[in-house]
């Protein structure tokens, strides 16, 4: 923990929470307008000034084309306010500042050392524009942690027992909702997967309960009574809601529940797709804790029980969980929590090694199976051609599944003695794809260089077959570096993940393609032939599985497809036609490549559920 006063920011779309944190552990909320809770809406008055809080609602009721009810919605965009465009930062940046006035008085001066929770599927440009905000309301330079990274903190912090290698769901539930996965790794939290919809919280649920009660609507002021008695529902069975017109009505529990349990079904729905994105299953996970304001209706917990089959906690204190995991952190930047290790998990060795012995067996067993004819000095080789394709795929395989580990290397390296290594910062991600594609590359040409030595032939056709059929591969993982090295987008589950390929299709691949090349090179007699001639098909069926399950997940969709392919594969398997063979698995490949891109760094699940750039 750090040794200053520390500052945190729960900047959410509907309401902010601070706390003021002394290193001798103490913590204290900090408090505007007499409330430990300050809504994030402002009102733009007519001279350009920004109200914030009460005034601003209190304000709204007369002026309400000049009132914003949530300006982060509008990140990195103006707002027209009563016909003049107006900066969102700006209005973000007026909360942030009656916020740091405050804290001021309780730490006694200025807090220096200030962090900032931002939700975990915002992008770079997003984060850049929180901290523009924050320099406007004179914060400097805050760290930022993510939302579900720092409610998992302060579960640790106060008890919690959570193993590395554990799965960790977190529901954030306030006016819009966030879902996350996240892994305790070595070096902290990974977030696997985010999916927010805006639409799934407390705003959806104010206004629907304001539709279902009597009477007319009566702006913003309504929408103020009817917030205050939702939140209020939580611990009376009816509540009396005045009007703007003098007249009250009641709303009671079971009105609310009524008009919640849609938008907490979608809440419920969230989490299922969150933990699919995060290609895990609910007993996967080690627990599921709730946060946030919406998360204290009891219907909440129920629903995503019900969905997800176990109980969740839901915190005691839900609004200000992240605001005190991140003032408890340690990390030396939050955006750096969560993300990569700087080892890849054990279990992804074997996604290396595989492929990595597969490359070599299928380059032995080309140089020691060739065909020769003619008469020496005259004579002359056949190689296998498709076998050397095979193992150049192989080594960029196995090549790129080392990529994060690569550049990971390769940041050790370039640190400083005494200095820790930045792990899975975007610049060792982009290194290590390059480093990798460029060894998988180097391998291949080796293999050519030795295979036209070792058989005193032309090097130019092994360097085709060595080459070409990796070079599509290549130019996705450029595009993958690129992607990295700009900061565009985050893959769901990390870096690591989308770098491994199945390792089960590298094995019916390439022992699909030993005994096809086994089948038309071993000598022929008379009582092993079928023998020969089965091994030869069953080769065949296993590249075309090997294909199959690179190119689908579902079990279902293997079958329906597989089948089909496979008995191709199997019938057209010969000495003839091994390079088809490597051909088909070639572009197997690439089209897994093309998928994992486009499902993870271009297309998110669903537009409203993407990572904002």
């Amino acid at each position: 923990m750090s040794g200053r006063v520390r500052l945190a920011i729960d900047y959410g779309g509907t309401t902010t929470q601070a706390v003021v944190a002394w290193p001798d552990g103490r913590w204290t909320p900090v408090t505007v307008d007499g409330s430990v809770v300050l809504s994030s809406a402002v009102l733009v008055a007519a001279d350009a000034s920004v109200w914030t809080g009460e005034q601003a609602w209190r304000a709204a009721v007369r002026e309400p084309d000049r009132f914003v009810p949530a300006p982060r919605r509008s990140a990195e965009q103006d707002i027209d306010v009563d016909g003049r465009r107006v900066p969102a930062a700006d209005l973000v940046a007026a909360t942030l500042r009656r916020i740091a006035e405050q804290a001021q008085l309780v730490a006694g001066g200025p807090v220096e050392d200030v962090r900032l929770v931002v939700p975990a599927g915002w992008g770079p440009r997003r984060r850049t524009w929180m901290r523009q905000a924050a320099h406007r309301a004179g914060l400097g330079q805050p760290r930022l942690v993510e939302a579900p990274v720092a409610v998992a903190d302060h579960l640790l912090a106060h008890g919690t027992q959570l193993p590395v290698g554990a799965y960790l769901l977190v529901v954030d539930v306030g006016g819009g909702a966030e879902v996350t996965v996240l892994r305790r790794g070595p070096a902290g939290f990974e977030v696997l997967a985010t999916l927010a919809d805006p639409a799934a919280g407390g705003d959806a649920i104010d206004h629907a309960l304001a539709a279902a009660l009597p009477g007319e609507d009566g702006g913003w002021g309504w929408v103020a009574s009817v917030r205050t008695a939702k939140e209020n529902l939580a611990w009376h069975t009816a509540i009396t809601v005045p009007q703007p017109g003098g007249t009250a009505v009641v709303a009671t529990g079971v009105l609310l529940e009524e008009t919640a349990r849609p938008v907490l079904e979608r809440v419920g729905q969230l989490t299922v797709d969150t933990i699919a994105a995060a290609e895990l299953t609910p007993a996967d996970l080690a627990g599921v804790c709730l946060v946030g304001g919406t998360t204290r209706l009891p219907l909440a917990a129920a629903v995503v029980a019900q969905r997800t089959g176990l109980t969740p906690h839901v915190i005691d204190d839900p609004l200000f969980a992240a605001a005190r995991g991140a003032a408890d952190t340690t990390a030396d930047d939050g955006e750096g929590v969560g993300q990569e290790p700087v080892m890849p998990p054990a279990r992804r060795a074997w996604a290396v090694a595989v492929p990595g012995f597969m490359s070599l067996a299928m380059i032995v067993q080309m140089l020691l199976t060739v065909y020769w004819g003619g008469i020496y000095p005259n004579s002359w080789a056949e190689p296998s051609w498709g076998q050397l394709a095979m193992a150049s795929v192989f080594a960029v395989i196995a090549c790129l599944s080392a990529g994060t580990l690569l550049g990971s290397l390769a940041a050790t390296h370039g640190t400083p003695a005494g200095q820790a290594a930045p792990p899975g910062r975007a610049p060792a991600v982009s290194l290590g794809i390059l480093s990798a594609m460029s060894l998988g590359t180097a391998i291949a040409a080796l293999y050519a260089v030795v295979a036209a030595q070792y058989l005193q032939m032309q090097i130019g056709p092994f360097l085709r077959w060595a080459l070409l059929p990796i070079l599509p591969v290549a130019v996705l993982a450029l595009a993958a570096a690129v992607v990295a090295a700009r900061q565009w987008r985050t893959p769901p589950g990390g870096w690591s993940a989308l770098l491994l390929f199945p390792v089960g299709s590298v094995l019916a691949a390439g022992t699909g393609m030993g005994l096809v090349q086994y089948s038309a090179t071993a000598d022929r007699w008379p009582d092993m032939v079928l023998w020969i001639d089965l091994a030869g098909r069953a080769g065949g069926l296993l590249i075309g599985v090997g294909a199959v399950t690179a190119l689908t997940r579902p079990w279902i969709l293997r079958l329906v497809i597989g089948a089909p392919l496979a008995v191709i594969t199997a019938a057209i398997a010969s000495p003839n036609t091994i390079g088809i063979l490597a051909g088909i698995y070639a572009t197997a490949v690439t089209t897994w490549w093309i998928y994992r891109l486009w499902t993870r760094l271009v297309r998110t699940p669903t537009a409203a559920h993407a990572p904002q750039p």
